[in-house]
């Protein structure tokens, strides 16, 4: 999961993948709270799981780690 939500955070924050690692914050990388909404809303479409952000996310691994929780 952690490689997907690199990529897609890469290519659309135009950043080098490897500037991306689990502790990497969503604030570092400038992305605000509608920016994450968005993101996660691309995630469920993505991976065609509902994503009910349930709990404060602030770091790349956290959200890996929320989404495959999720996903069972």
């Amino acid at each position: 999961m952690m490689e997907k939500l690199t990529a897609l955070l890469a290519e659309s924050l135009e950043v080098e993948p490897d500037l991306i690692t689990p502790e990497t914050t969503f604030e570092s990388l400038g992305i605000d709270s509608l920016d994450t909404v968005e993101m996660i809303m691309d995630l469920e479409e993505e991976l065609g799981v509902e994503l009910e952000l349930d709990e404060k996310i602030s770091t790349v691994g956290e959200l890996a780690a929320f989404i495959e929780k999720k996903m069972g």
